[in-house]
């Protein structure tokens, strides 16, 4: 299926394209690529990462496809007028979506583990693929975010791993609609919220997703996860509450480096060990209790599981320290829905500093249809002494609506009692903090769907650093 094949990815320094197309360059086909990123001289360093790995990368104006025998893959966002697409039908090139490539892969896979939920894919995958690697099962690997466990100087974005076994463990995506198209092994559902669609056609999504799996991993605190169990044919549960679950965490001790807790077996009465994570906050703990649920679907020893997980050094852009300077933490966080970023404010708010946040929505869509979600979370999760300033959203051209814009959600959470403010643009927002960053604080970059949000918390701790109080536009 693979070998002796010629793929070109449109888009190819996507976060959904990237590690496909590692995965299948790891398997000996001929990949090659293009990317509006690219033509913009934007990312270099991950354009020089995927050239060193023998994938040939072209302009996104149709050069790069010429041939009937390539299979051209694009996003469920790209239009029929993109020169590559354009290209593809005059030389009739076959058109696959990237959802129907990977579900196509993972689905040939002899054994496959599947990870959804609103919130916590990258981790828990992570997780579940460090686990596996360091029990030696070999996986292969599918993941949405650069694993630090596998990553190198030589491999910078590492968001994919090739094993030789017939594991396949995928981060699978509801945004969409085509986590429908996966049919897995083993299901692991970690949470259900209000995200990218309706709450009806999330349920329905996920229904079915439990019910083709020969096992289901469902969150039993989490309710509407937890009312799929019904649908399983078989499941394995876990819980921080529920002593129905199969595994629970209990006597958390949270550190601002991350967490460790006792790890106990349905109708146990102690603990089977000790997992001290090397990832903050109790989030964290939800997605370590689903790793190790996929170790109990597999009969993996639970002890040495729990000491892979201890291992685990995380995913970029979570919570991720980007460094400290006069006394003052820049942090890079993905959060960028409801969900992720209370369970953000959470775990930053154990542990002492005022929060300067600047929260980039990550598109006009988004900010409209969660709305009345983002002012709640903000409102009732930011402290009285922390601060929020929001830029425009992430936009990279199209017709969409710009009906709710940042404003909205700053001034509804400024008539809420908090500090807030919106500003045309991000280093708007930085400039805004560097004049009121003192020590003890910390600096938190929020957003997603932008690969410059890295670069920009970096030099947000290059100018602490210079003890400057602007950025250069």
């Amino acid at each position: 299926m693979i070998l002796n094949k010629s793929y070109f990815f449109c888009g190819i320094g996507g976060s959904g394209m990237l590690p496909l197309a590692l995965i299948l360059r790891g398997h000996g086909a001929r990949v090659a690529g293009s990317d509006r990123a690219l033509d913009q001289g934007r990312t270099a360093a991950k354009f020089e990462f995927l050239k060193s790995r023998g994938i040939a990368l072209f302009p996104q104006d149709g050069s790069g496809v010429t041939r009937a025998d390539q299979t051209v893959v694009v996003s469920a966002a790209v239009e029929d007028t993109v020169p590559d697409v354009v290209a593809a039908r005059k030389v009739g090139a076959a058109l696959v979506t990237r959802a129907e490539l990977l579900a196509n892969l993972f689905n040939a896979a002899p054994q496959s583990i599947g990870v959804a939920g609103t919130s916590g894919k990258s981790t828990v995958t992570g997780m579940v693929g460090w686990m596996l690697t360091d029990l030696g099962r070999d996986p292969t690997i599918m993941n949405g975010a650069v694993m630090k466990n596998f990553a190198s100087a030589d491999a910078p974005f590492a968001s994919a791993r090739v094993g030789e076994s017939g594991l396949f463990v995928s981060e699978v995506d509801e945004s969409d609609g085509s986590i429908a198209r996966y049919m897995p092994h083993i299901a692991l559902l970690n949470n259900i919220a209000l995200d990218h669609r309706p709450m009806a056609e999330l349920r329905e999504l996920f229904r079915d997703f439990v019910r083709k799996a020969d096992v289901a991993i469902l969150n039993l605190d989490n309710a509407e996860a937890a009312a799929l169990l019904s649908q399983a044919r078989r499941a394995v549960t876990y819980s921080l509450f529920n002593p129905d679950a199969g595994l629970m965490a209990r006597n958390l001790r949270p550190e601002p480096d991350g967490i460790a807790f006792d790890l106990i077996l349905h109708g146990g009465s102690y603990a089977v060990c000790r997992v001290q994570l090397q990832v903050p906050g109790t989030h964290n703990v939800y997605n370590a209790l689903a790793a190790l649920s996929v170790a109990t679907a597999l009969g993996l020893p639970t002890r040495d599981a729990g000491g892979a997980l201890s291992r685990f050094t995380g995913i970029r852009r979570r919570l991720e320290v980007v460094g400290t300077a006069n006394g003052i933490t820049v942090i890079d966080d993905f959060a960028h829905n409801p969900d992720k970023i209370a369970a953000s404010l959470c775990t930053l708010h154990a542990f002492p500093g005022r929060l300067l946040i600047v929260f980039q929505p990550h598109g006009y869509g988004p900010l409209r249809k969660m709305r009345e979600e983002f002012i709640e979370a903000f409102s009732r999760d930011l402290a009285p002494a922390d601060v929020l300033v929001m830029p425009e959203p992430v936009y990279y051209g199209g017709t969409t609506e710009r009906s709710v814009t940042s404003e909205h959600i700053a001034e509804a959470v400024r008539r809420a009692g908090r500090n807030s403010d919106a500003f045309a643009t991000r280093v708007e927002c930085g400039n805004a903090l560097l004049e009121l960053a003192q020590p003890g604080d910390r600096m938190v970059i929020m957003g997603a769907r932008d690969d410059t949000l890295a670069g920009f918390a970096a030099d947000l701790l290059a100018a602490i650093e210079q003890r400057k109080k602007k950025l250069l536009a």
